[in-house]
Parts: structure tokens; sequence; C-alpha cells
């Protein structure tokens, strides 16, 4: 193994002032070394990685209640994931969205429900105990949309508890303010199925001592529509406008015309069953393949058609079954995790041509999206390339995880291949093609951003919008500047300009896609450099004082995804790897590799590694949905780490060099 060496600064409880150089560079080395060969360990033969994706457990919860949904209450999956439940339970007695976050109403009270299918006392101390946190968080009535759909299906509340998903939204064109393509992409696969089961409305009636009537404040009213004021203040909001198309909708649902209805069940149904083609499931992710079986059930699909089969399978392959327990993956993330172990490891001195590398690269290149996809729509003409998230999502490539395949790519032989410079060179124009109007990049889409449809009803997921952010933005940036684009050129420019219109006033920048303003600061230093920025700009240089002020005094950095909710919170938390990594690398990417804060977050990280390389990290830093859902990438403690080893190191020898060369020509 080719690893490089780095050194590290004395223990930070010494008072030195010691940069990396002064450090030892042999242990740092072996840090190194331990971490790439770990890393290199975990390969799969066909050369690309893959590792566990953790989520909240409302994926566990709602697998439960799929079950129940669809008459399966006799199913032993029901009783390991109740098992996996009862062991994430926190103090409080409540679930949270994230280790060592706040208990959260719907988290819990779906929790509590699968518990009780499952046949648990609910005059067991652990479920009175969580019956407590969801009544003291208002009840289940506090819960939001696509969880009153869950509880409606199993005939806690009538259907008119929950807001209109109509299929005709499939009639609607695209230059309509409100249609599927104007809805973030997760958005969109979730609604499509969701609208053909709120439209059949199935119900499975449970047993009365599986119910859970015990967790409102107030019994669900029998009328047809909730209690809650049709208006509330401020009058005059889009949000009171679409309370009032919400209600409409419902008297509409009763007197729809039957050959509209008819039809918009037919586009809906056929774009859902397109939508399988080249997936892992509808938008390869958990909610919309939950939304696809019971989408199917009302359809008339049999269990033994081959739909069904194939959607419970793509399902069910995000089942971990350990100890007796069964926990569930949102879904998986192999190219993501590819892409970012190949940096690692590249950065950590192999070769180009090193066959760990070269592997790599070619899963990758096998990994190229040739099929338009829904990006399609809002963006035309555009010859199709790009990277999935998943194993196979044709219809969602994104933009995030095809620049870090492209920097992936470039740090291996395989780029000097005339068929990977075409590859290149088509991910190259599809990357362009999707920069938004603001000139920053989103997600998945271009222009994703109407917020009147924050506004709609069961926009409660905060999820509705894939709006530019500075953090994809950064990392196209980048990976714009390895194909030798540089500051001075119009797009890049404005680019930057977006960048640093997003600056909060503290000095940092928000993370849509990390957890959070550390992660959002390192990809925004980052990519400024890549591209050339000036990181002498008072902008830069305020970034950087930020990320200093939050450095803990052992040496690491650490934020909760409480930040998200809480800006008092931001740069506060429970130290991790991951997270120390990222400041050190913006660091390092703003000139300072030689500070004595990087030389004491890399002492840190190299105080807590583990004897095989790895570092342990319990605490959730990736971002799913902020406020919502977040995420647990199980690789994240392995290569940004070794990333922000390799990279200091580097710094450290170009400060030797400097000081050799001054020295020679103070000899001179």
């Amino acid at each position: 193994m080719n690893s490089r060496a780095l050194a590290a600064e004395p223990s930070a409880q010494d008072g030195s002032d010691s940069t990396p150089m002064e450090s030892d560079l042999e242990a740092l080395e072996m840090g190194i070394a331990r971490s790439a060969d770990f890393l290199v360990s975990l390969q799969h033969d066909d050369g690309h990685w893959c590792a566990e994706l953790e989520g909240d457990t409302i994926l566990e919860s709602e697998y439960v209640l799929l079950l129940a949904i669809c008459g399966k209450l006799d199913d032993p999956r029901i009783e390991k994931c109740a098992r996996y439940l009862l062991k994430t339970q926190g103090p409080e007695g409540g679930w949270a969205n994230y280790p060592g976050g706040p208990p959260d109403v719907g988290v819990t009270a779906k929790a509590y429900f699968a518990l009780k299918i499952a046949g648990h006392d609910p005059d067991s101390t652990p479920m009175r105990r969580a019956r407590e946190v969801v009544l003291r968080l208002g009840g289940a009535e506090s819960v939001n949309s696509f969880t009153r759909f869950y509880f409606a299906a199993l005939g806690q509340i009538p259907y008119n508890h929950c807001p209109s998903v109509p299929p005709e939204l499939l009639l609607l064109p695209t230059w309509f303010p409100i249609n599927i393509y104007a809805m973030s992409s997760w958005t969109r696969t979730i609604v499509v199925p969701l609208s053909i089961f709120r439209a059949f409305q199935p119900t499975n009636e449970l047993p009365e001592s599986m119910g859970i009537s015990e967790l409102y404040c107030s019994p669900p009213s029998p009328k047809d529509l909730p209690k809650a004021s049709l208006f509330e203040k401020p009058y005059f909001s889009w949000a009171n406008f679409f309370r009032v198309v919400d209600r409409g909708l419902k008297v509409y649902e009763r007197f729809a015309p039957a050959f509209v209805r008819k039809r918009s069940l037919r586009l809906a149904e056929t774009w859902m069953l397109e939508h399988f083609e080249g997936s892992d499931g509808v938008g390869a992710i958990f909610p919309p393949m939950v939304y696809t079986i019971l989408a199917l059930r009302c359809l008339g699909y049999a269990d033994e058609s081959p739909q069904m089969q194939w959607a419970w399978k793509q399902l069910n392959d995000l089942i971990i079954e350990e100890d007796d327990t069964i926990r569930i993956q949102p879904c998986v993330s192999p190219v993501w995790d590819t892409g970012w172990a190949t940096v690692a490891l590249a950065d950590a001195g192999l070769s180009p041509d090193h066959g760990v590398l070269r592997q790599s690269a070619e899963w990758l290149l096998g990994r190229e999206i040739r099929r338009v996809g829904d990006w399609g729509v809002n963006n035309p003409g555009v010859e199709p390339s790009g990277w999935a998230f998943e194993y196979r999502n044709d219809f969602y490539a994104d933009v995030d995880d095809t620049a870090l395949v492209m920097m992936a790519l470039k740090r291996t032989s395989c780029e000097e291949l005339s068929d990977v410079k075409a590859t290149l060179r088509r991910a190259y124009d599809w990357i362009w093609s999707m920069q938004c109007s603001d000139y920053g990049w989103a997600a998945f889409d271009r222009d994703i951003n109407n917020t009147v449809l924050e506004s709609i009803p069961f926009a409660d997921h905060n999820a509705m919008l894939d709006p530019s952010c500075p953090d994809i933005t950064a990392r196209v940036l980048e990976m714009l500047a390895r194909f030798g684009h540089r500051v001075g050129e119009q797009r890049i420019d404005e680019a930057v300009n977006f960048i640093l219109r997003h600056q909060e006033p503290e000095g940092c920048w928000f993370g849509r896609w990390g957890v959070n303003y550390i992660y959002g600061t390192w990809q925004t230093l980052v990519g400024l450099s890549a591209i050339g920025f000036n990181m002498s700009d008072e902008r830069i240089r305020k970034g950087v004082k930020w990320l200093k002020s939050v450095q803990q005094p052992e040496g690491g950095w650490g934020e909760t995804a409480s930040s998200y909710a809480d800006r008092n919170l931001m740069g506060q938390g429970p130290a991790t790897p991951s997270q120390t990594a990222w400041a050190i690398l913006g660091l390092i990417a703003a000139g300072e590799g030689d500070s004595p804060e990087v030389a004491k977050g890399v002492e840190y990280l190299l105080r807590t590694q583990n004897d095989d390389g790895s570092w342990d990290e319990p605490y959730f830093t990736g971002t799913g949905f902020p406020k919502v859902f977040y995420l647990r990438y199980h690789y994240y403690r392995l290569v940004f780490p070794l990333m922000a080893l390799s990279q200091a190191h580097t710094s450290a020898q170009e400060n030797a060099d400097m000081v050799a060369n001054g020295s020679r020509l103070l000899d001179g």
C-alpha cells in the first residue's frame, strides 16, 4: 500500500503550538496505512463498495404497518421489527429522527402502533412511556400527512382526515404551476402511487386491541371532516388557499366523473409501471416502494403477479436481519460509497493505475445512465448521462453523484482511455445543462423551487422542492476545476456568486445534504479553492474563522442535526470523525494546513482511530430531509478521516519543502 505519511501535533493538552510538520510522521503514516488497508478490505470482488445506510425507526414501523394493511398479521418479520424498535427506544420513552435527538411525535406514534400490532401489552412500561410521550407532544392528531395515511388504511381515522392527493394531478400539463414535475423527484415518486392508493381508500380494520385511540388527546371525529379550523392566521395565505382547495377536492371526489377518474388512474398506473424499468423500485427509495405495493393491490394485481412480486422484492432487499431483529435501510448507496472510497484511496497515495482504483473505475463506468429520466421534462434536448445513488435508478441520475463519480474517474488511469473520455464528456455536458436559473445546482432537477407548493397540505414532509444549494454547487465547481475551469469565466463566476450570496451571517454555509453548517462550509471552501477563488477574500476568512471557533477543546468538530431547527446549535454537538474530517479539509482548502487547529484535528483523529484503521461514529451526519429525516452513512467514518489525514500530509510535505528550499537559499 503506497500510503502517505502525515505529521501530527502532540496532545492538545500540552499547550504546544506545534504544526503537523513537527510531529510524529511514522505514527501518522501507520494511521493512514491502517485506514487505507481497512477500506481496501471492504471492496467487493467486482470493484465497488456499499455500506449500510441507516435511517430512523419509521422504516421498521412503516414496514409493520404495511404488512398489517396487506393482512399479513402473522408474518414473523413483525416481531423481529418490534424487537428492533424496543432496542432503539429512547431513554424518555419516545423515538427520535436521529440518535440523541428529541422524541418525535410521528416517529413515536408509528413505533407504538407497530408494537401494538406485534402484540405488545399497552400497559407494559415501554408502551406506557411511549404513549405518555405522544400525548405530551400533542397526540396522534399532530402527526404529518404521510403518517395519517397509514392510520386511515388501518381504520384508525377516516380518510377525510388525510389530505387529498388526486390522481387527476397526472392530467395537469407541465406549464401549469402545480404538476408532478414541479415537485421534487422524491415527492413525485411518492405522490403518483399514493394518488392511486388515496383514490381507492382501502381499509383493513384491525382488532380493537390493536387500535391506537389512546394516543389521541381528543378522539378522532366520526364526522367526515377533521375538527381543525379551515382558516388559520394569517388569513390571506397560500396555506389557507390550499386548505380550501383540499376541502373542494374532497367534495369533488364524491361526484367526480367516472371517465375522468378512470383516465387519471390509468395515467398514474402507466407512469408507475414505466418507472419500474431500470430501477430497484420506483425511485429506489423506501416510501414510494411501500406505496407502489399498496397501489398495485388497489389496482387488482394479485400477490402472485410479476409486478407485485417485483415490488416486494425491491422492498425486502432493503432488510437487514441480525440477532433476531430486523432493521431496514431507506435505500442503498453503492455509487456514492464507491465514489468517495475511490477519492479517499487516491488521496492516500494509491497510484492511478493501481488495481483497486482501476476496478472501482470500471464498476462506476458500467453504471452510467444512458436514458432520459424525469429530469428531461424540465431540461429537454440533452444527451443523457450521469449516475444515480443506488445500483439501478435510471430515471433519477443526480448531480451530486455524477460530479463525485467524474472526480473519482479523473483520479484513475482509466480517464486516458478514449471511451472513458467520451463518457466524461457526456457527463460534463449533462452537468452543465442542469445548472439552474439562479446559477446554482440542485440534486435531481432544474428549477424545482416554487415555494407556493410547500403550502399544499400533503407537503408537510418538508421535502416538496429541490432548490439549488451551496454544497452541491460547490462540489460541481470542484469537479469543473478538474476540467480546467477557473474563476473569470462568466458561468463559473455566476455560480461562485450564488454560493457567496448564501453565506450565513456567522460566516458558514448551510449543508443541505450533510449535517449541517460544518458540511456546507467544508464543501464550499473546497469548491471555491479548487476553482481558483481568492482564499484571502474576507468572506472566506470569515468562514475559516467560524470553523475554527466551533472546534472543541479535544480537537474534534461535531454538529447535531438539531441545528436545522435551531441556528443557535450550528457547529455544536458531539464530535464525530466525519465532521472533524470535513472541518480539516475545509481549513486545508483555505490555506490553513499548517494551522494549530488542523494539527489538533489531526491529532484527534489519530487518537480516536481503532486498531483496524476505522473510527466509531454512532451519530447521524447525513441529511435526507432537513428537520424530518437523517442518515448514518456507515463509511463516512472511514473515507473522510482518511481524506483529511492524507490531505494534511500533502500540506505538511509542501510546507516542509518550502522550509527546505528556504534553508538552501540561505545556505547559498
